[in-house]
């Protein structure tokens, strides 16, 4: 059996194969990096009731801010809220999620990779 069928090895003389593949991951981690800083800088919104519950999340899916109409504050009804707000949060962590793998797969070229 040879091992350049199963083991795929640098080709003759070319001494840098593995120093390019380590100088490309090293890029690849780097356009990482960046793009997890900037998807700290953007944010989504999603909003529930018609606009009375706002959440926006940035591209980490860390909440940044809720804004509840106060017209939607009724103290026999805290139930409504409640449910308004869950799902106001809900849906803004799932745009922020998608927002963020769209941003990731430019870079990663479609690989899932673990924790991004």
């Amino acid at each position: 059996m040879s091992k350049g069928k199963y083991y795929p090895q640098a080709a003759k003389g070319s001494k840098g194969g593995t120093q390019d593949m380590m100088k490309q991951l090293q890029q690849v981690q780097k356009q990482l990096a960046e793009a997890q800083d900037s998807l700290a800088e953007e944010t989504v919104e999603h909003t529930a009731g018609g606009g009375v519950v706002k959440v926006i999340v940035d591209g980490q899916q860390k909440i940044r801010e809720i804004k509840i109409d106060p017209q939607v504050v009724d103290p026999e009804d805290v139930g409504m809220l409640e449910d308004l707000v869950l799902v106001a949060i809900n849906g803004a962590l799932e745009e922020a999620e998608k927002f963020a793998a769209e941003r990731m797969e430019g870079i990663t070229g479609g690989f899932n990779i673990p924790g991004l």
